[in-house]
C-alpha cells in the first residue's frame, strides 16, 4: 500500500480557498476544501485498492 504524500490535502485547501474567495465565505470554503482533501477525493487513484 502506497502512502499518501499530502498532495490531495494541498489541492483541497487550495480549491477551498479559491471558492471561499469567489463566494465571499472563506471559512466555509476552507472547511469544505480540507474535508475533501482529507478524504482523498483528489488522490487520482480512481477508487482502485492496491
Amino acid at each position: 500500500m502506497k502512502k499518501d504524500d499530502g498532495s490531495s490535502l494541498a489541492i483541497g485547501i487550495s480549491l477551498g480557498l479559491v471558492f471561499g474567495l469567489l463566494f465571499d465565505n472563506l471559512a466555509i470554503g476552507l472547511a469544505i476544501g480540507t474535508a475533501l482533501g482529507v478524504t482523498g477525493v483528489f488522490s487520482g487513484k480512481g477508487g482502485k485498492k492496491e
